[in-house]
């Protein structure tokens, strides 16, 4: 179908063929990641949206025993799937396997840390597979500012798309008649805080 190919080309996204992928946000992180708590109100307006929209959310930890669980400003209760992991990349067997089992996943929405590490690596996994990755650039953070912005670019290089939280959650609801469109609207009332995605902070 033409309309199909189309559609991936340009990476649209309905709940339907979405997922959302959280990376690696945990507690270890707080202190050593720029702009932590900015990008964590990012991540949970994804998540919340998420929830309320129906869009499935796959999430991993890295090594969580050192490095402990998923911050509490996130609500991931509701994750498909919340898989614990010592290999960078998100593509872990366990969620391979969750992947393979959802015959309309078409389109990764990736979100979480550290964006030139798990972040890159699960990107390029996924491209492998065939799925269109959204990068969400305001949701993704390192303890380097160099290594952030130069992961954005790699990814862009490879295929996928670097977007906004904003931009995801109205491509997701697509027309303001959406059944859900005032609960989501009233996550995003206020702008996000400054990551550093402007100027020479990025």
């Amino acid at each position: 179908d033409p309309s199909i190919v189309m559609a991936c080309a340009l990476g649209r996204l309905t709940p339907k063929n979405t997922q959302f992928f959280l990376c690696d946000m945990q507690e270890k992180f707080r202190t050593s990641i720029r702009f932590f708590p900015q990008i964590t109100q990012a991540c949970a307006r994804l998540v919340d949206a998420g929830r309320i929209m129906g869009v499935p959310l796959v999430v991993t930890e890295q090594y969580p025993k050192a490095l402990g669980s998923t911050v509490s400003e996130l609500r991931i209760d509701h994750a498909a799937i919340n898989q614990p992991k010592t290999m960078f990349s998100m593509a872990t067997p366990e969620v391979s396997d969750y992947i393979q089992k959802q015959p309309d996943f078409r389109n990764a929405v990736l979100f979480g840390i550290e964006t030139h590490v798990c972040v890159l690596q699960t990107c390029l996994d996924l491209l492998a597979r065939g799925v269109q990755v959204h990068v969400v650039a305001d949701a993704c953070s390192s303890r380097s500012a160099v290594d952030r912005k130069f992961a954005y670019e790699r990814m862009r290089q490879a295929g996928a798309f670097v977007t906004t939280t904003e931009s995801i959650l109205f491509q997701l609801l697509g027309d303001s008649k959406h059944p859900q469109f005032k609960e989501v609207q009233k996550l995003i009332m206020e702008p996000l805080p400054d990551c550093g995605l402007t100027g020479d902070q990025a």
